[in-house]
């Protein structure tokens, strides 16, 4: 028995767009449905991601599946999508806004060449805000917050994406008879794509700066970005690459578990909680780390939480360590049954706990810290005297 599939006419939704009359952003959405009615790709197995702005009305649109998320960081919504499902068709829909908000993310997608498609809706304005300049508002037009004539470079999205290893890069306009075949061809390219499309703000930039389409064509040519497809290169797609590398690895742990056999028994009935408070350099966590390890060869559990500060070598060093006989389901130590204090950084950091301790509890100390204030009982080690009996 033959299975027939009736090729989808549409992936639009019968709702109209919400654009202002006359905006360009209906005639980009068109060419979207345009190409995807040309792949005929499974609705299912498409997710448009879009972030804030009139572009971010699109998504809801389309009877695909879709993600909206904050300005400026649907790449990196999508970059995960595609980086869990190699296999979806990961196309983002974002505005010139939230290209310079998440410009560090359009530099890392580029390298990575991640396979997610992504159309930028350029209109050179903050659109739905109230016209601000934006990263790509071209030298000398007018927007609600440069009044007086745009002092700033615009960016060059396709020359940012392209240099940095994007494999496809097309910049056009909403004008463009070709628009839908080039997004076809954009999202059929193995790695990542972009289309950096401009269009009309017919609210706030063409009022202010009389222009058209026309102004479009002349605009591109005067700042010397080039139209058409600017970039396309053989490069791996990530995702898939990354799957296919690791392939070894899968199932297996990330980091390697150290296989530790209980050799030892311990007599050990209810949690024990260990606190060391010194200096960084003191060896003090490797220590902790050291009585971790044997009670864990002596059958038990152990959690160890350490607290430092960024330098080297300078400043605390505090481990907490927990023993248990069952499972420890919170590693932090509120109070310690023994807090030993061994200098002054740790000293300044032990005052947390002190307050909290009680006389079942107990501190050991240096005899210049003898004098902590605490309820548990204090014990005063002289090192020197150890040094004696040791030499003995």
């Amino acid at each position: 028995m033959t299975t027939t599939i009736t090729p989808l006419a549409t992936y639009r939704t019968d709702d109209p767009y919400p654009f202002c009359p006359g905006c360009g952003h209906g005639p980009v959405l068109d060419a979207l449905n345009e190409a995807l009615v040309s792949l005929q790709l499974d609705p299912a197995q498409v997710v448009i991601v879009s972030d804030i702005g009139c572009s971010g009305l699109s998504d809801q649109y389309f009877t695909t599946s879709a993600f909206h998320g904050l300005h400026g960081r649907s790449l990196t919504y999508a970059s995960g999508i595609k980086l869990a499902n190699p296999d979806l068709h990961v196309i983002v829909i974002m505005g010139d806004g939230g290209a310079g908000i998440g410009g560090a993310h359009l530099l890392s997608i580029s390298r990575r060449n991640i396979g997610v498609t992504l159309i930028v809706m350029n209109n050179l304005n903050f659109g739905m805000t109230g016209g601000q300049h934006s990263v790509t508002t071209p030298e000398g037009v007018i927007t609600s917050t440069t009044r007086h004539g745009n002092l700033e470079h615009p960016l060059d999205i396709c020359a940012t994406a392209g240099v940095n290893g994007a494999a496809y890069v097309y910049r056009g306009s909403s004008f463009d008879k070709d628009l839908a075949e080039r997004m076809a061809e954009a999202i059929q390219t193995p790695g990542f794509a972009l289309l950096d499309v401009w269009d009309l703000c017919t609210a706030y930039f063409v009022p202010n700066n009389k222009f058209g389409k026309r102004s479009l064509a002349k605009t591109q040519e005067a700042l010397g970005m080039e139209t058409g497809v600017l970039y396309r290169r053989e490069v791996a797609e990530f995702s898939h690459a990354y799957r296919e590398a690791y392939a070894p690895l899968r199932g297996k742990p990330v980091l390697r578990v150290p296989d530790i056999e209980a050799g030892f028994a311990s007599e050990l009935d209810h949690p024990y909680r260990f606190t060391v408070a010194g200096s960084a350099g003191g060896k003090v966590r490797s220590a902790v780390r050291l009585i971790g390890l044997a009670a864990i060869s002596s059958g038990l559990y152990a959690a160890q939480r350490d607290d430092f500060p960024i330098t080297v070598m300078s400043g605390h060093s505090v481990s907490e360590l927990i023993l248990a006989p069952d499972p420890i389901e919170y590693p932090g130590v509120l109070r310690p049954d023994v807090m030993v204090i061994l200098t002054d950084d740790g000293s300044a950091k032990a005052k947390r706990f002190l307050p909290r301790m009680t006389e079942a509890d107990r501190v050991v100390v240096l005899p210049q810290y003898a004098d902590v204030e605490t309820a548990a009982q204090v014990e005063v080690v002289d090192p020197s005297l150890l040094d004696e009996r040791v030499g003995k």
